[in-house]
């Protein structure tokens, strides 16, 4: 009967939100670094599935905060500036799908309760990664990419003894002139990446500290790894052919530097879990 509440309720919040969830789906064919939106509700739905057996071994419906959360997204929804003419329609989406969370996770918890919905914790936020990032937000995101790509990429060329004249986000180099514009800031491999850390420390880590550890461990990669990224095509643009600097590895060559930013990831992921170990083993010679 729960599970029947909670479908049906999706169901009407799924009509209700219907011209904002189907204009999200557009952005995220249209915006790069919103690709991964479309993919948040069903890792979410995948792992109410896989850890169902862990989050509703005991189910005691919450009437008063569910309620509380259903009605706090549903005045959100309707007193939030939606339509207001000094919003962009990134930001008029961020307020309708925000409300839409609210509401969902409202919605489980009237029907499931709040110990369910703590044990459910971790795959509800998930869901706050389909809410767009405001404008004035992502802008400070993307420029601090593209400040940071700056940098290291001038220290590498620096390293490796590449003659370079830096103005600004601008690099003169061996025959060679490359601009970090917005575009390069990588932040659709960026967040990709951050989501696989989010969920590499669901699913490979215990302790809160640990997984913390890791995702902060994350925010200094995406900048090394963007600027690995632009000074490998540099290089191979000067040293081997020019076309590198417009050609499919530009393009579409991101997935070769999130993968090497995984393995760069790989032995702080491998230390945390040993860090873990030894307090569980520190802790049981102590009890």
């Amino acid at each position: 009967m729960r599970n029947v509440s909670f479908g049906l309720l999706v169901v009407l919040t799924l009509a209700v939100f219907w011209i904002p969830l189907t204009t999200l789906i557009k952005f995220s064919f249209q915006q790069e670094h919103y690709s991964h939106i479309i993919l948040i509700p069903l890792i979410s739905a995948a792992l109410l599935v896989l850890e169902r057996k862990r989050i509703f071994p005991r189910v005691e419906p919450n009437r008063l905060v569910g309620s509380a959360l259903l009605g706090t997204g549903v005045l959100f929804y309707l007193l939030g500036p939606r339509k207001s003419a000094s919003l962009s329609v990134n930001d008029q989406l961020s307020v309708a799908i925000l409300a839409f969370v609210v509401i969902v996770i409202g919605g489980f918890v009237l029907c499931y309760g709040h110990r369910t919905g703590r044990s459910a914790l971790f795959p509800l936020l998930f869901l706050f990664l389909m809410v767009p990032i405001p404008d004035y937000l992502l802008n400070r995101v993307i420029a601090w990419l593209q400040t940071g790509s700056a940098e290291v990429s001038e220290a590498i060329f620096e390293l490796i003894g590449v003659p370079l004249f830096r103005t600004g986000f601008i690099f003169s180099l061996l025959g060679v002139t490359i601009e970090i514009a917005e575009q390069c800031s990588g932040i659709r491999s960026s967040l990709a990446l951050l989501i696989t850390s989010l969920l590499a420390g669901h699913f490979m880590l215990q302790s809160v500290w640990a997984k913390a550890a890791l995702t902060l461990a994350t925010l200094p990669l995406l900048i090394v790894k963007n600027g690995i990224r632009i000074v490998s095509l540099s290089l191979l643009s000067i040293y081997v052919d020019p076309r590198f600097l417009s050609g499919s590895l530009h393009h579409q060559g991101g997935m070769v530097f999130f993968i090497l930013a995984l393995i760069l990831l790989a032995p702080v992921l491998w230390l945390l879990q040993r860090a873990e170990r030894s307090r569980r083993t520190s802790a049981s010679l102590h009890a």
